[in-house]
């Protein structure tokens, strides 16, 4: 029935991610990401598994977090411009929510759709942050891919990833629009 939710069309119609460079305080309280938390949490699950759980990273735990990547970065090797890049993320970062994918592959229910919730969980909590009108953005880095970080620096499961990082603050400006795909060149109709 259109109409009935007017508000949240138009807020999906115009949101806009913003980057975590222009995020600061004031971040939410405990009860307010509370909220947001349980906000994302309300997403397709297909055998209620689960299969996913957050990691609320405060500003106290960023240096350790950053020094890490830097630690790791060098060891896998990577260029020194991306690792300081990376690592700035998290030393700028005054709240981080790390959304850890936790697909259970014993479930009669497939991992891919297991990694799916745990993605429409980024993005539930990415829209539930802007609709309260609070700055965010979903983002990942060499070190969400990497095992050993994972492992090591966040104590995930060998089975565990992350599937963002999810950066909540307020942000003075409003992000620059962005181009957008045209629905035409990225739709196909079947109607037979």
């Amino acid at each position: 029935m259109p109409g009935k939710h007017h508000q949240v069309s138009e807020f999906m119609l115009t949101r806009r991610s913003y980057p975590a460079a222009l995020l600061s305080p004031p971040i939410p309280d405990r009860e307010e990401l509370k909220l947001l938390l349980t906000a994302a949490a309300r997403v397709p699950d297909h055998g209620m598994l689960v299969p996913w759980r957050f990691i609320v990273i405060g500003k106290g735990a960023m240096p350790r977090l950053a020094e890490q990547l830097v630690k790791r970065g060098g060891a896998l090797g990577k260029a020194p411009s991306l690792v300081n890049k990376a690592a700035d993320v998290f030393r700028k970062a005054n709240l981080v929510v790390a959304v850890v994918a936790s697909p259970d592959s014993e479930s009669k229910f497939p991992v891919i759709e297991q990694k799916l919730s745990a993605g429409a969980v980024c993005l539930s909590l990415l829209n539930a942050a802007l609709a309260r009108g609070w700055g965010a953005t979903w983002v990942t880095g060499f070190g969400a891919h990497d095992p050993e970080y994972r492992e090591s620096v966040l104590n995930l499961a060998p089975n565990e990833f992350i599937a963002g990082f999810v950066h909540i603050g307020t942000s003075a400006n409003q992000p620059p629009e962005r181009p957008r795909p045209g629905i035409d060149t990225i739709t196909t109709w079947l109607d037979k």
